[in-house]
């Protein structure tokens, strides 16, 4: 099982919109970008990630399952660009902030810091196990 960080910005898809989509999921779509695009190709169903609001909360609040892996994204007319389909886990119990993890040590090499404007970033298991902690969480 491999690990992942979504971006989204809560006017546009809120981790309420996730949770209310159910088990039937909802596709990641809109990506641009096409690191964040290679690295949804390389998502496998049963994949976790956090769910992480962006703009004004910059915080993690949820956790997500990849149910569909790459595949066609309607919403973009060239055909370049695909999406995965997530389905909402379960709210972290204490978000994390990106102030928090900014000022651990250990998630220094972090992707979400490192490579700030991609809107998908891989997860080590280690910064996995680490961030659960500081939600508060387990799974």
């Amino acid at each position: 099982m491999a690990y992942w960080l979504f971006k989204s910005e809560p006017s546009s898809w809120s981790w309420q919109d996730q949770i209310a989509k159910g088990d039937a999921g909802e596709g990641w779509d809109g990506v641009r970008n096409y690191q964040a695009a290679n690295n949804m190709k390389a998502m496998a169903i049963g994949d976790r990630g956090f769910f992480y609001h962006s703009v004004n909360e910059k915080q993690i609040v949820g956790i997500v399952e990849v149910i569909q892996t790459y595949h066609r994204d309607p919403t973009d007319a060239s055909g370049r660009f695909g999406m995965v389909t997530v389905k909402a886990l379960k709210s972290v119990t204490s978000p994390v902030t990106l102030a928090m993890i900014k000022a651990e040590a250990c998630l220094q090499d972090f992707a979400l810091i490192r490579q700030s404007r991609l809107s998908v970033v891989p997860v080590s298991e280690a910064q996995w196990a680490f961030i659960l902690q500081m939600a508060e969480t387990d799974l």
